[in-house]
């Protein structure tokens, strides 16, 4: 693993040995301390990452507060055209990409290839979608009238993802977000924050060729506290959040309190049964996969 060209992978998907940790597309800065990041395949340091600090939180949720205004009036088919495009790119640096995942979370590299395409799938969903976000005429009993369902995004989305998916779930997320009007501030996991910055790279070049404003993808990096600054956050209507059930009763809650929505996707619910027919031989190998 050790000898896969890992840094040729880097060098492609523009992650340096010490990267800003936030980001509102282009425009990269960071203030906290130095995150390290070790691979887990033969414990070297693969590179820097520097925290997100309160202040730059802030500059990012104003940013994207401004990009929401102009996104939000896009029409739904343009949008999905930039997660078409985001998909495209995605196509050309899967194998870069499928490498870092790899090395950074330790997945089998067959695996890190299938989680960027996961994210490709998920953007050719998505740019369907954005041309069927209609709604429904229903009938009304007063005479001369209907009335029209119609669908409208809901701002700035926060979405906090866990080490063993470090870029599929941000995907997931996001591609269905960005084609309905909404901007989305990602916090990825400490333990793979070089996928963050993988990923906001490329997305960046797909809005930066767009003429795109700031804010429509922004990345930010720490530990808990940081996460912490989102679901406290009144101006994130929506907090996915993917990791432990302890950590979903804390954020299901916290959003809670101040009317917001949650969307969780929680550990420890996926029982493996067994029966006595079982072939051992597949079981064994498939429950530690």
């Amino acid at each position: 693993m050790t000898d896969f060209g890992i840094k040729e992978a880097l060098k492609e998907l523009g992650v340096k040995e010490i990267n800003n940790g936030t980001s509102t597309g282009s425009n990269n800065f960071s203030n906290g301390a130095l995150i390290e990041s070790y691979s887990p395949v033969d414990g070297k340091l693969i590179g820097k990452v520097k925290a997100t600090t309160k202040e730059d939180y802030e500059k990012v949720m104003e940013t994207a507060g401004d990009a929401y205004l102009s996104f939000r009036n896009m029409p739904a088919p343009q949008r999905g055209e930039i997660v078409r495009q985001f998909g495209n790119k995605l196509r050309e640096l899967k194998e870069p990409l499928g490498k870092l995942i790899s090395y950074e979370m330790g997945k089998s590299l067959q695996e890190g290839y299938g989680e960027v395409q996961e994210m490709i799938d998920i953007c050719d969903f998505a740019v369907g979608l954005s041309r069927q976000l209609n709604g429904q005429t229903i009938p009304s009993e007063r005479p001369g009238h209907v009335m029209r369902e119609q669908w409208h995004p809901i701002g700035v989305v926060g979405i906090i993802s866990a080490f063993n998916f470090p870029v599929a779930v941000w995907a997931w997320n996001t591609s269905l977000a960005w084609i309905c009007g909404d901007v989305c501030v990602w916090k990825g996991s400490e333990k793979v924050p070089l996928c963050s910055i993988a990923c906001q790279n490329i997305i960046a070049g797909v809005l930066k060729e767009n003429n795109l404003p700031e804010g429509i993808s922004s990345i930010i990096n720490g530990d808990y506290t940081v996460g912490e600054m989102m679901t406290n956050d009144t101006r994130m209507p929506l907090v996915s959040a993917t990791g432990s059930t302890r950590m979903g009763r804390i954020v299901g809650a916290t959003v809670a309190q101040r009317f917001g929505k949650s969307l969780l996707e929680l550990g420890g619910n996926n029982a493996i049964i067994i029966t006595p027919t079982a072939d051992l031989k597949v079981v064994v190998p498939g429950a530690v996969f």
